[in-house]
């Protein structure tokens, strides 16, 4: 019988679970998860990350690098404790709101989740468009096709593998990310010839240096973010762990967290120090991912076929990650409406009507091509910084499940990063 979350965070027996999770073995399945977060986390904002970071600078881009490990493992663990927190088997995190804030919050922040994530889902329509567009235009030599057929059978293609279900998508995931890890660790050693030391040589001075920092911050936590694949995750952990999923979920999430500092700093590293301010401002106007810039103006046949590539499976790994808790956030949204105003609720219908809006608003977006860093900056970052941050912070202090995280040095480094997160837009408007 499984135990109820509230004895498992606030009794004694809590130190029973923490040694028994200490002796829990890695398993297949942990790898599993931490590839699909880690698909989940690499796409539009790693790909766009090197010009939003590197058009600052090089030193504050190590301060980012410092700080952005400690910010992703602690901000993830927070909401996947959360969702774990639940005595009720199974629950979501769209239920787990409502379980402990009532009804009215639940609708709140269920509608705040889905905002949070669907203008990331919007954003990898324009991007995975546009990968696919300048390759076949720069790469191929061919003419542009008709934009919204390309887009359309793109998005579809996506689609469809969603469609086909959780275990269908996650091992597609993890076809992906094992040639996608190895080659962006390659591209970025490969690129290191290519470095330009006297990057090095400017220090900005402290107030441009840390408002450069700031203003970066929410791209960092767009281009860092595995949250809404960590409800789905968090569940099939309570299901298989029981107890212990909570200790389970920390340790997979610390290797995520690992991996992608390692394998994504450095990448942005080697391409910020392989091109120059002016060039990043150029593929920042030209609105495309930095693997395909680099691919347009870097003489190498590698770079020139291999950068749109990486971009691409980037794309698509980290889409449906997000595409995932996007229809949750969606169909809770639903759900919670219909029950509120007494009519029936029909999964079946509802699916359908979630599976043509996602794929309609995905369509036409991608086809109007608007700024893909002007969405992070405005969407993207502030409002996950909200839930992923804020959120799971708020409940360690009011939901008694959560009891015995109150206290701790990291939940104030979380609060801060979290609200610097959501003020670097006020920030950039009066700078």
């Amino acid at each position: 019988m499984q135990k109820d979350a509230t004895s498992v965070l606030g009794t004694p027996q809590s130190t029973q679970n923490l040694d028994s999770t200490k002796h829990l073995p890695w398993t297949r399945q942990d790898t599993t998860w931490m590839l699909s977060l880690f698909g989940t986390a690499v796409g539009a904002g790693i790909l766009f990350l090197p010009i939003n970071a590197g058009m600052g600078g090089f030193w504050p881009l190590v301060l980012m690098a410092v700080i952005i490990g400690p910010m992703t493992y602690l901000a993830h663990r927070g909401l996947s404790r959360f969702v774990c927190s639940s005595s009720i088997p199974g629950s979501d995190i769209t239920q787990v709101v409502e379980e402990h804030f009532g009804v009215g919050a639940g609708k709140a922040i269920t509608v705040l989740y889905f905002f949070a994530i669907y203008p990331i889902v919007l954003i990898y329509g324009v991007g995975i468009t546009n990968t696919v567009d300048s390759f076949i235009v720069n790469q191929l030599g061919m003419v542009s096709p008709p934009r919204f057929i390309l887009s359309g059978v793109l998005i579809l293609g996506m689609m469809a593998v969603m469609v086909a279900g959780e275990k269908f998508m996650l091992k597609v995931t993890q076809l992906l990310v094992y040639p996608l890890v190895g080659i962006l660790a390659f591209m970025s050693i490969y690129l290191i010839p290519e470095w330009k030391m006297d990057a090095l040589q400017v220090v900005p001075e402290a107030g441009a240096f840390l408002g450069t920092v700031w203003l970066t911050i929410p791209v960092l936590v767009f281009a860092f973010n595995h949250s809404p694949a960590i409800s789905q995750f968090s569940v099939s952990l309570k299901r298989d762990h029981g107890a212990n999923a909570s200790r389970k979920a920390d340790v997979i999430l610390r290797n995520t967290s690992m991996m992608l500092v390692g394998f994504v700093m450095l990448f942005v590293f080697s391409c910020v120090l392989s091109l120059s301010p002016a060039q990043l401002a150029e593929a920042k106007a030209q609105n495309l991912p930095i693997l395909s810039y680099l691919a347009n103006v870097h003489s190498s046949g590698f770079v020139s076929y291999f950068g749109p590539f990486i971009a691409f499976i980037a794309i698509v790994s980290s889409f449906f990650g997000h595409y995932m808790g996007a229809t949750e956030g969606m169909k809770g949204v639903i759900v919670k409406q219909l029950r509120s105003s007494g009519k029936s609720v029909t999964d079946a219908k509802i699916n359908k009507f979630i599976l043509g809006f996602m794929f309609v608003t995905i369509w036409a977006v991608a086809v109007i091509n608007p700024s893909i860093l002007g969405m992070i900056e405005a969407l993207g970052g502030p409002i996950i910084a909200a839930i992923l941050y804020l959120m799971p912070m708020y409940a360690v202090y009011k939901v008694p499940a959560l009891k015995a995280y109150r206290g701790r040095i990291s939940n104030i480094l979380v609060i801060i990063a979290g609200l610097l997160a959501m003020t670097a837009i006020l920030f950039g408007f009066f700078r």
